[in-house]
């Protein structure tokens, strides 16, 4: 289906556990300073001639598992892709886009704009620096002047944009700060790709705008799954300005031409991701030897998808999707949250008879906390995407990840996170300026080239 032409409606604890799987060595991140990494990689120019990546990929160890799960390249790679926008490329999903697209495609420049908020880690990216075919950008989408000065500095020809405000209960407290993001930053985006299209110009050919499946609203047991063709009906202001995001795509897709293709996913977890977010937080919860929080009755479900398998969905969106097009990225997969507890608790305490009982805790329901959300994805499917990642083995694999770096990833003390219902303004607060981080001062705004 088209993009729609309807308008939207309607005191002491236990020692942390281990696995049987458990590496030995402390784990820290290696490789390069903050310093090193900004001085190498912000808004490096293009190399005429990009190098394949190694068979390792990584300089880094403790990024071998993670390239290893980057799957494989499309072929032949579409024409017409050649210098490659990602916005909130620092942050959890749009991390594993950039390592894939860099790594797999040597001909293509990969160009990352981040704020760099709280919930992104510069570490994502850092042994990506030496890659001829990648650059930096700290820059904030809504930033309008930065936006127009970037597309036409680095010759864009693609967005997929990803950077938004995200974590649900941040909304109910600081709703403008979402709209802010997610709204006018989407709306600033669409018009600097627009410009980019005048007096003759190809500009930016394809515009990726990556939502979520929330703004399909609750959808009950007796209901059939959300497809594309679903009325938008979001519930919390979080899923409101993404439904109102996508208007605004539809709107510049109909009134000026612009090639866009929406995509709306799952829950998706995996390593890297920020600790509000239920299954890193409860991961970090029993490795911390604490008990999982459990909303309300913990009968909410969701379907969760591994973010390699989302990062190869949008590669795959991103080559062979139709313009103008909606694809929703899901799985039948489905927990309720007193289910995953449970799953978590096992992997932690496999012979553990009552692990809601033992090792989680009941706590005051979220605000507004949408039972279940459930989407149709036989459509992206018929591109030729599938999920290859298990439930199972997606959460060790995170389990692993956690074990080792969930204390130094962030710039902030994600013991706040852990928090039953977080306090966004103690997190912030608890984040160190980037201006002052390692002695040295963020690059300054990128300005236009004259023409």
């Amino acid at each position: 289906m088209m993009l729609p032409n309807s308008h939207l409606p309607h005191s002491s604890r236990p020692s942390p556990p281990t696995l049987a799987s458990d590496h030995q060595g402390n784990g820290g991140s290696k490789g390069t300073s903050t310093n090193d990494f900004y001085s190498a990689i912000v808004d490096r120019a293009p190399s005429s001639s990009p190098t394949e990546p190694s068979a390792g990929h990584s300089a880094s160890g403790d990024w071998i598992d993670i390239d290893a799960q980057i799957g494989h390249r499309l072929e032949p790679p579409l024409a017409s892709i050649a210098n490659v926008l990602i916005t909130g490329g620092a942050g959890f999903i749009a991390s594993f886009l950039v390592r894939k697209l860099v790594l797999l495609y040597p001909e293509w420049r990969i160009v990352v704009v981040d704020k760099l908020d709280y919930c992104s880690s510069l570490k994502s990216l850092s042994d990506l620096q030496s890659r001829p075919n990648f650059a930096f950008v700290q820059a904030d989408i809504t930033d309008a002047l930065a936006m127009e000065a970037t597309i036409q500095n680095h010759q864009i020809t693609t967005i997929l944009n990803l950077a938004a405000q995200t974590h649900v209960d941040n909304s109910f407290g600081n709703s403008l700060a979402f709209t802010q993001s997610n709204v006018l930053g989407t709306h600033i985006l669409l018009e600097s790709a627009r410009k980019s299209r005048l007096h003759g110009q190809s500009g930016v050919t394809r515009f990726i705008h990556v939502s979520t499946d929330e703004v399909y609203g609750d959808i009950s047991h007796h209901l059939p799954n959300a497809d594309e063709e679903s009325i938008l009906a979001p519930n919390n202001p979080y899923s409101a300005t993404k439904a109102a995001a996508e208007c605004l795509v539809r709107a510049y897709h109909r009134t000026y031409g612009l090639p866009v293709i929406i995509t709306r996913s799952n829950n998706i977890y995996g390593p890297g991701q920020y600790p509000e977010k239920i299954i890193p937080k409860f991961i970090c919860l029993l490795l911390e030897g604490r008990k999982c929080t459990v909303h309300g009755t913990g009968n909410n479900a969701r379907r969760y998808l591994y973010v390699a398998d989302v990062a190869h969905a949008l590669d795959v969106v991103l080559q062979r999707g139709a313009i103008g097009e909606i694809y929703n990225i899901g799985t039948d997969f489905e927990l309720s949250n007193r289910e995953l507890a449970k799953v978590l608790v096992r992997e932690f305490f496999p012979e553990c008879k009552d692990p809601l009982g033992e090792h989680c805790e009941w706590v005051a329901d979220r605000a507004l906390n949408d039972k279940r959300y459930a989407i149709d994805s036989a459509k992206v499917r018929r591109l030729g995407w599938e999920p290859t990642v298990s439930f199972e083995d997606g959460v060790r694999r995170t389990i692993e990840w956690y074990r080792k770096h969930r204390h130094e990833w962030w710039d902030n003390d994600i013991s706040i996170a852990l928090q039953a219902h977080p306090d966004l303004e103690a997190v912030a607060v608890s984040s160190p300026r980037r201006e002052s981080s390692a002695g040295f001062a963020i690059p300054a705004t990128p300005s236009r080239r004259s023409s």
